[in-house]
């Protein structure tokens, strides 16, 4: 990496500032990670020592930054949101860097990014990795109405529902735009059906906590596309499954597996 800290780099997307990190050798096999909710590449992929872990195993490494999130613009209105929207920024990223096609993986949120990014454009998908997000990514996500409050509230101090004072409570760690996280939060939610993802001809990989209520069981989602990969990772949750070591081994021997 450059110095102790991976360089940011900018590109324009249909008028969207988005920020990005490229690292590991220009030769290797590129993949593109796509963080959570109220996170950043920084905090998603850096930190936990999953950009250092991919590069020391040859491949390229390109991690951005959501629209909302880190070092991207932020945007406050709610058609400005979208997993659709936002796949189109990494479909434009990997336009930018002139990047054929790409291993992609996403988390939690950046996993209905990938998602939607494989089922709009699979010859730019070499394979998927779907982490903290398991059978919900069909189900939904409930509740979004209180996290959006939660980050609107005055102080953290006012919030009361647990998992909205969670989301609270990180996008505050994280240093998240409040209100542009809010805007993202509220922002309409595409369906992702069980017939679309049976759909999916691409290698994909499920891995998800096995006590992560927010994701939901990596088997389930797994059984409904064909070929896919169940990853458990034990004994975590939503929060301490990402830098996980037997997450990084079993996605290191998916991307050595896949064709």
């Amino acid at each position: 990496m450059s110095g102790s800290r991976p360089t940011v780099h900018t590109f324009d997307s249909d008028g969207v500032t988005i920020a990005f990190i490229d690292e590991g050798p220009r030769d290797g096999e590129p993949i593109l990670l796509i963080h959570g909710f109220a996170s950043s590449a920084k905090v998603n992929w850096v930190d936990t020592l999953w950009v250092k872990t991919l590069v020391a195993d040859g491949r390229r490494v390109i991690a951005v930054d959501n629209r909302g999130h880190g070092q991207s613009e932020k945007l406050y209105r709610l058609e400005d949101y979208g997993s659709p929207l936002m796949a189109e920024d990494a479909r434009r990223l990997l336009d930018h860097l002139k990047i054929d096609r790409a291993d992609v993986m996403g988390y939690s949120m950046g996993a209905r990014i990938t998602a939607f990014l494989t089922l709009a454009y699979p010859d730019r998908v070499r394979s998927a990795i779907f982490a903290g997000l398991g059978i919900n990514m069909v189900r939904g996500l409930a509740g979004t109405g209180p996290i959006a409050h939660a980050l609107e509230a005055d102080s953290i101090d006012d919030v009361t529902n647990p998992t909205a004072r969670t989301f609270r409570a990180f996008a505050e760690q994280t240093g998240g735009d409040l209100k542009a996280l809010a805007a993202c939060i509220r922002s309409a939610r595409a369906v992702i059906s069980a017939e679309m993802l049976a759909e999916i001809r691409r290698p994909v990989l499920v891995a998800v906590g096995t006590e992560d209520v927010i994701g939901g069981s990596a088997e389930e989602l797994a059984a409904i596309i064909p070929g896919a990969k169940a990853l458990p990772i034990p004994n975590r949750d939503h929060m301490r499954a990402v830098g996980d070591r037997v997450y990084k081994e079993g996605v290191k021997a998916f991307l050595k597996e896949r064709t």
